[in-house]
């Protein structure tokens, strides 16, 4: 067994990127099953006038085109905020194994929170969820930001 990696320092500086785009900064990281960074992205909703423009879709769309396929078996996603309901049947659809993510969204979350996608029956695919890696980094962020523009 190697030893684990924690992917969510990409994910932050996509975060931060993302904020320094006028984005809300939150970044997402998908890792292939040998370990490998295969996409990484940060929120781009108000820079392609797209709603579903999170992180979390945008990391996946292009981990599904690097691999030829709409589902990513043994991928890992790390992200640093909790997925919202969109993003948590996105995460089921693609078939995501395991979900790391930083800050608790306890308003737009759907993991933890909210909606619960991966608690419901007609959830067919649940990945493995592992909440609050580097969280504190993930919420000084997200305040920040809201902050500055308040």
């Amino acid at each position: 067994m190697s030893a684990f990696t924690s992917h969510m320092p990409l994910a932050l500086a996509e975060a931060k990127a993302a904020a320094a785009r006028g984005e809300v900064p939150v970044g997402a990281v998908v890792i292939d099953p040998a370990g490998r960074v295969v996409a990484s992205a940060g929120n781009r909703t108000r820079e392609l006038s797209d709603p579903t423009a999170h992180a979390e879709i945008l990391a996946i769309r292009a981990a599904c085109a690097a691999a030829g396929s709409e589902r990513l078996p043994g991928h890992d996603l790390w992200v640093t905020l909790e997925p919202c309901p969109m993003c948590a049947a996105a995460i089921s659809a693609a078939r995501i194994n395991r979900l790391y993510f930083g800050a608790e969204d306890a308003r737009m979350g759907g993991v933890l929170h909210g909606a619960r996608v991966f608690q419901h029956p007609q959830c067919h695919h649940r990945p493995e969820v592992y909440p609050g890696l580097q969280a504190e980094a993930a919420r000084a962020l997200l305040l920040g930001f809201f902050t500055a523009r308040r």
